[in-house]
């Protein structure tokens, strides 16, 4: 027993460091996938949500799908929404949302919070307690845009994997990286999948939660494959672990993938969806689970100042938003599909090689890389300067994401400041 156990670990020693050098030779490629050796590093990576930007009335707003104000429906039912205190659970207008979502995504039960942020953490929290870890990719929203809070106000350490183009993880990394569980080693016998035993083990924290994110956000708004999440959450049952899903865009991973929000939501054990991102309400998230699940995060909710009021104003407006969901996030991905499109053919040949747009798999964001001598700062600068404002994602990209405040004329209109952009070349 002793040997099996021995070499089982060399195995897995061999194998990391492999896995491991090879990332850091073949690092300068990046999340692009394209040779460019483009760096996307933590330091090389601007902060793009501290950008100031020259808003004005008659700018065309592509930073984000968070930046719609409410609809003229939106707003009447903010006013006419019947309100309690929701601490004391008597705002029925938030406790039907929680039931409506709930049922939605097949789960017993929802709590509406203020962000997707928030959401995130309740989730980490719920599943683990102090000095637990996470797994989780390099590139998710939840370790790269939400400060850390996991480690910052939990208490919880995280193991962060490489991500692919696709927004997945190698499912052979996140198995290397469940280290413990209940401060034990399981040591498996790979010929019938079973494990053999378990070794005390104090100094490494107990992995309890995958957490994936769809779409993936840094990777273009990318659906995430339905086998493969099916195959995380079969790892996860295995090795008895829970998967978390950032699913703020859950609705554009649904219509990309042509199923349905729950079918997709069955693959995770709780999921958090943003109703201020593609939905288009003002402010609030929804996270969904098993109902001890939601209790607990209910109870550390109110720890972090979420504890709402009359709550059922803003959970108004998301009602509204899940009505028209559907055909919202439709519209705004066939926008995305023609205004990539667009700016590809409005591109010389002869600057093909410097300035385009990704094509493939979008959902409702357009990626357009600038390589070869032209910066993402000196085209960003350009759209600012003529009213159209987009985001400079990373040193290489620039991403603008459809929203319900764009229309098509608009896009005539941001191809025609690209086309001037062009000549400048």
């Amino acid at each position: 027993m002793h040997s099996l156990i021995t070499r089982r670990v060399l195995v897995l020693g061999n194998a990391s460091f492999r896995k491991f050098t090879t990332a850091r030779m073949t690092q300068t490629n990046g999340i692009n996938g394209n040779g460019n050796s483009a760096s996307t590093d933590l330091l090389d990576t601007p902060s793009a949500y501290t950008q100031k930007s020259n808003k004005t009335h008659k700018s065309i707003d592509l930073r984000s799908d968070t930046v719609t104000v409410p609809s003229a429906e939106m707003r009447k039912a903010m006013a006419e929404a019947i309100v309690g205190d929701d601490v004391y659970g008597e705002d029925t207008t938030t406790t039907r949302l929680e039931q409506r979502c709930a049922e939605l995504f097949g789960k017993e039960a929802g709590l509406f919070v203020a962000s997707g942020t928030m959401g995130n953490l309740l989730a980490i929290m719920a599943h683990c307690q102090r000095g637990d870890e996470i797994i989780v990719g390099r590139y998710n929203h939840i370790h790269r845009w939400e400060q850390g809070n996991y480690a910052q106000l939990a208490g919880i350490s995280a193991t962060t994997l490489e991500v692919k183009p696709d927004g997945t993880m190698d499912l052979d990394d996140i198995e290397q990286a469940i280290r413990v569980k209940g401060g034990y080693i399981q040591i498996y016998d790979e010929s019938c999948d079973v494990e053999v035993t378990s070794i005390p083990d104090c100094h490494m924290p107990a992995s309890k939660l995958i957490c994936i994110e769809n779409t993936h956000n840094y990777t273009g708004g990318k659906a995430l494959p339905i086998d493969w999440m099916k195959s995380v959450k079969m790892l996860a049952e295995r090795r008895d672990l829970k998967v978390h899903m950032d699913g703020a865009r859950i609705y554009n991973a649904a219509v990309a993938s042509n199923t349905s929000v729950k079918h997709i939501a069955s693959f995770a054990d709780t999921v958090q969806m943003c109703f201020s991102k593609g939905l288009g309400a003002p402010v609030g998230s929804i996270v969904v689970g098993p109902k001890a699940f939601i209790d607990r995060a209910r109870h550390s909710r109110k720890a972090l100042g979420g504890g709402w009021r009359q709550s059922g104003v803003l959970a108004a407006a998301a009602h509204v938003a899940l009505d028209h969901a559907d055909a919202t996030i439709r519209a705004d991905h066939e926008r995305a599909k023609k205004l990539s499109k667009m700016i590809n053919d409005a591109t010389p040949d002869n600057l093909k090689n410097k300035v385009y747009a990704a094509e493939n798999d979008i959902t409702n964001m357009v990626l357009i890389h600038c390589v070869n001598g032209v910066s993402v700062q000196q085209l960003n600068d350009f759209f600012q300067k003529h009213d159209v404002l987009a985001m400079t994602f990373d040193a290489r990209r620039i991403r603008m994401v459809l929203n319900w405040n764009v229309n098509d004329e608009n896009l005539e209109t941001i191809v025609e400041v690209y086309k001037q952009f062009l000549k400048q070349l």
